[in-house]
């Protein structure tokens, strides 16, 4: 295939000729099927009885796997129209899907180190609230998936001609790899390896984890029992232990976050946003600007120190469950606040007024229904743990002062505010946050009271918009004055009302 095979298809071409995906995109296919069914697979040759000659199995398997990727590569074609790509598949069971330009929402280019090494990329072309992509391209030539990026990135929206003529992306983040280190502290990715480990482990064998522990446990005492240790000297050693694992998490979150990260680059084309990432295997995700439905800025406890932010957003984008990350979803995965506010104010409407918000506070007793939940805990904890324990288990209502005052805490910084274009609330003590949506893509309200709601006079408004994700914080305002929220509810039904939905 040539490698200018998208760019020179004319504009106002309807009968383009049908094109092949690459002739190797049969092997990583195969590769695909292989990963589903590598476990049973390996399961048969290696357990299998040797007698029945069951090792012969596995490789008819691979073999029949084989020829089902050579047929879905004879019978896949597509074809670049004017307006969008038809695609042709399947031998016996035939479809054919016609995908228009302006419903592509997000196109993912992605390149695993098998890609990276043939020169080829995996193009996946993504709608609003799908559940599985609307195409998925595997492969294709690395130049060919860039250029019909580029067609999709100029048919499938209708920007101003100016915007059309823009000579060059913009960048407007790009982390370097001190960054990404202070991403790897900041985060606890290593838990992820871990509880992976973990995991696989307890597959193989249940019993490989508790005697690991075992053997390890025996063998520490044993020596410390040796060296004749005391308490003081067991209270350092649990300690240097304790230091070891902690910046064993550490250590692997810097490499995960370098593996993942690793040249993060936001550029901006047009109305178009592009985020390519990763060290290995590298991934380039789009989506239109106007596809962006909510914000969430995020700042831990290690953020202040290291004094970073994290920005995400929600687009018009399924998500499903178990499957990889496919929509654009983090802007700025760490950055500055001053960098954050940047972004920030140049995406969003010039009107939009994010710097000048009028932030309102909760309900005088919010702090009681935040503490709630703390404080029936520790209740039913201290009954538990005295009946098993005696009078050690009252201990446990120290929980109660601590989670009355961490919900004060909570009360005081919590808020949400409200203008002509934006919606905003805030929460979080030592985790804080900040979500916000434009009124132009709120799709639904919701006014919610209990009966804890109704004995405190106050109310709980819920604000709806697609492609929220389950990682963010949901975009409520809780814990508000009834009359505030029947107030705020009535003026955003009437926005909504007169307004259309920008999708």
């Amino acid at each position: 295939m040539p490698s200018d095979a998208v760019e020179t298809v004319p504009a106002d071409t309807v009968e383009a000729p049908d094109r092949r995906l690459h002739p190797w995109s049969w092997l990583f296919v195969l590769v695909a099927q292989l990963k589903q069914f590598i476990v049973p697979l390996v399961a048969v040759f290696f357990f299998g009885q040797r007698a029945d000659n069951n090792e012969l199995w596995p490789l008819i398997g691979v073999g029949v796997l084989a020829l089902i990727s050579v047929l879905q590569y004879f019978t896949y074609r597509y074809r670049i129209g004017s307006d969008g790509i038809t695609i042709r598949s399947g031998w016996l069971h035939r479809s054919r899907r016609e995908i228009p330009f302006a419903r592509i929402h997000n196109v993912v280019v992605q390149q695993s180190l098998l890609h990276r090494l043939f020169g080829v990329a995996e193009l996946r072309l993504e709608s609003a609230g799908g559940q599985k992509p609307e195409a998925q391209m595997r492969v294709l030539r690395m130049d060919d998936a860039l250029a019909l990026e580029q067609l999709i990135r100029h048919r499938g929206q209708v920007p101003a001609p100016d915007v059309i003529d823009a000579p060059r992306d913009e960048v407007l983040l790009a982390l370097s790899p001190g960054e990404l280190v202070r991403l790897g502290l900041i985060s606890n990715r290593g838990l992820i390896v871990i509880g992976g480990a973990f995991a696989g482990a307890s597959q193989y064998n249940s019993r490989l984890i508790p005697n690991l522990f075992e053997s390890w446990g025996e063998a520490l005492f044993g020596w410390a029992g040796t060296h004749h240790f005391g308490p003081a000297q067991y209270v350092l050693a649990a300690a240097s232990l304790l230091l070891a694992f902690v910046a064993l998490l550490r250590l692997l979150s810097i490499v995960l976050a370098l593996l993942q990260y690793y040249g993060f680059t936001l550029s901006e084309h047009g109305r178009r946003l592009t985020v390519e990432r990763g060290l290995l295997a590298r991934t380039r995700t789009s989506a239109a600007r106007r596809r962006i439905q909510a914000w969430t800025l995020h700042e831990g406890v290690l953020h202040r120190w290291f004094k970073r932010r994290s920005l995400h957003i929600d687009s018009a984008v399924g998500e499903q469950q178990g499957q990889p990350q496919r929509a654009l979803r983090e802007l700025a995965p760490i950055a500055t606040p001053q960098a954050c506010d940047d972004l920030i104010r140049h995406l969003l409407p010039a009107d939009a007024g994010w710097d000048a918000l009028d932030w309102q506070p909760l309900h005088p007793r919010a702090w009681r229904r935040l503490c709630k939940p703390g404080v029936v805990f520790a209740l039913i904890a201290t009954i538990a743990l005295t009946w098993r324990f005696g009078g050690w288990g009252l201990l446990a209502l120290l929980w109660a002062p601590w989670s009355i005052y961490a919900a004060r805490q909570h009360a005081r910084r919590a808020g949400y505010s409200l203008n002509a274009r934006l919606i905003a609330l805030r929460g979080g003590w030592w985790s804080r946050y900040w979500r916000f949506a434009e009124l132009d893509k709120l799709q639904a309200l919701r006014l919610e009271r209990t009966p804890f709601d109704r004995h405190h006079g106050m109310a709980t408004l819920w604000l709806d918009t697609a492609g929220a994700s389950a990682l963010a914080p949901p975009l409520r305002i809780r814990y508000i004055a009834e009359a505030d929220a029947r107030a705020l509810y009535t003026r955003l039904a009437r926005t909504l009302a007169q307004r259309k939905l920008q999708w």
